[in-house]
């Protein structure tokens, strides 16, 4: 499953480096977040929690976790990876900040892909493999259908209404599509034929987006359940990624293409669910094109809301 490749894949992207070369190439992108997670402590209510949770924290590469600390009575770190949120933890100079930083491993999702990955070993692949691409995708299409995503995910260690402040960072897409490469890694594997074949398969392509909206409204349902009254949360999610093939020219269509990373229902689920205090959006270089390969970013947009 690709989620147990989440240690290995953070490594070579969060930590102190990839803040430094962020803040060199897409300063931007560390000044929303930043702004964004600061603020949210401000418009808590006074009378509301004084402690926050952070889900999909990793190494806290894009979060003033010194400021967060300073700010709370207890700071949560909730991810998969628990080595780089020991890593992000570590870089607080003070014992006494570090000690205000609590742990908690756990798959944000609720196991979306343990569960996937049962119904997947249900099928005999190699035979469907053997047949026409439609039955294929259509096995793929009954996977995603049957895969339970439960709503608001259960996480023990998290309570109902313990936080004034509930930050999600940039996990959003990854819920839903690391499952979802799980089954495209299958395709690879076992019927190599029909790569690239899924976005001619209607019922596929349908079971795919209703499946993402399903993760989308499971998760803003768990960042609802953990705020308490009168408390903030922050949603940071990337809704868009591009390539480009110039350095500078980002922004210019005729050097870049983009492919879209949440349903555009996305939007209208935020605002179904939370009150909008703000809304912001911005740019987020994540590779520089390097000879034959091409740049890398996304466009991400950023709330604050009330439930």
């Amino acid at each position: 499953m690709r989620i147990d490749t989440l240690s290995y894949s953070n490594s070579q992207t969060q930590g102190v480096q990839r803040r430094e070369w962020l803040r060199l190439h897409a300063p931007q992108h560390v000044q929303q977040c930043t702004a964004l997670m600061l603020h949210a402590l401000q418009q808590r209510d006074s009378a509301t929690s004084r402690s926050t949770v952070v889900l999909g924290a990793g190494a806290c590469t894009e979060i003033p976790l010194a400021a967060l600390v300073r700010a709370s009575d207890e700071v949560v770190l909730a991810d998969l990876d628990l080595v780089a949120m020991q890593r992000g933890r570590d870089e607080l100079a003070l014992p006494a900040l570090r000690q205000r930083v609590r742990l908690v491993q756990d798959d944000l999702s609720g196991g979306v892909s343990s569960n996937l990955n049962r119904l997947i070993k249900q099928q005999d692949w190699d035979k469907l493999a053997s047949g026409s691409p439609q039955t294929f995708f259509d096995a793929l299409a009954l996977c995603l259908e049957n895969c339970s995503v439960p709503d608001p995910p259960e996480l023990p260690q998290l309570f109902v209404a313990e936080f004034g402040v509930v930050i999600s960072s940039l996990l959003v897409s990854q819920l839903f599509s690391y499952p979802i490469l799980d089954l495209l890694d299958l395709v690879q594997r076992v019927a190599p034929a029909f790569q690239g074949e899924q976005e001619r398969h209607h019922r596929y392509q349908e079971a795919a987006q209703a499946f993402r909206i399903r993760i989308i409204k499971a998760h803003l349902h768990l960042l609802r359940s953990l705020l308490d009254v009168g408390g903030v949360a922050v949603l940071l999610s990337d809704v868009r990624g591009f390539a480009f093939n110039v350095y500078g020219t980002d922004h210019d269509a005729k050097h870049h293409r983009s492919i879209p990373l949440v349903p555009h229902l996305f939007f209208g689920l935020v605002a179904e669910t939370f009150t909008v205090i703000e809304e912001a959006r911005w740019e987020w270089l994540t590779d520089l094109p390097v000879k034959e390969r091409l740049g890398r970013g996304y466009e991400v947009v950023g709330y604050l809301l009330k439930a």
